[in-house]
């Protein structure tokens, strides 16, 4: 349960952090951060929270980098289930607080976007729905080759936490004109339940894009790692030590 419950502060990290500097600070008058803090807040929640949790669940606040890493061969298949439910209500628990906090503000409308994901009419630049699914599932793709990459055995140690989170940063400066960034459907579905209509009804793309993402990327890193590497406490690949996102 620890493991479950580390996935579920993790999670809520990252919705808090990177969902809340989108709703709360990306266009506040004059000193806004725009989409490049927006990035940044990104990368650092999972920064911050894989220092913090990866020695206990393996920070993965993702249901596609956790079943990107059980098709990799890294995380057993026994465990998802609990770790996916930890993530979703990690995530939904932030976006209540999120909700709460910028409800404060005179004015505020959740139906405005609410910092959920989208494509057509509600992409950030009017983004096609083909042009979503290929953005969500490459990103998601390439970051499971880096997170796959950064925590193998022959890379240096104790890096991986910035790789990935620079990782996850770079992936919103590209993506975020597009979709608004997933690549985490626990992302999506936290904020998408609060701004319902629309965001509810696009959800389904911001987890079937993510997933295949991830479990592409899971294959082509196996292509090019030269098979699964596992960790020194478990030969036989079965790892919870994996930092992710």
């Amino acid at each position: 349960m620890k493991t479950y419950c580390a996935e579920f502060v993790g999670t809520f990290w990252l919705v808090l952090g990177g969902c809340g500097s989108a709703v709360l600070a990306a266009a506040f008058p004059d000193v806004g951060i725009g989409l490049l803090g927006v990035s940044l807040a990104f990368g650092l929640t999972v920064l911050t929270m894989a220092f913090a949790i990866g020695h206990i669940s393996g920070c993965h606040l993702n249901p596609a980098v956790s079943l990107g890493l059980c098709a990799a061969g890294r995380f057993p298949a026994r465990h998802l289930p609990g770790y996916i439910i930890a993530q979703v209500c990690g995530g939904a628990l932030a976006g209540g607080v999120l909700y709460v906090i910028a409800s404060g503000q005179a004015g505020f409308d959740v139906s405005a976007g609410f910092a959920a994901n989208g494509y057509g009419e509600h992409s950030p630049g009017g983004y096609s729905m083909g042009a979503a699914i290929v953005t969500e599932v490459v990103m998601t793709a390439m970051f499971l080759v880096v997170i796959l990459g950064a925590t193998d055995t022959r890379a240096p140690a104790m890096l991986a936490p910035v790789a990935i989170g620079l990782c996850l940063t770079l992936i919103h400066l590209i993506s975020i004109p597009v979709t608004n960034t997933s690549v985490n459907p626990a992302r999506s579905t936290a904020v998408a339940l609060y701004a319902g209509g629309w965001a509810v009804s696009q959800l389904w793309l911001f987890w079937v894009a993510p997933i295949l993402g991830a479990i592409l990327g899971a294959f082509v890193y196996r292509f090019i790692g030269g098979g699964v590497v596992a960790g020194p406490d478990s030969p036989d690949g079965d790892r919870l030590d994996a930092p992710a996102a």
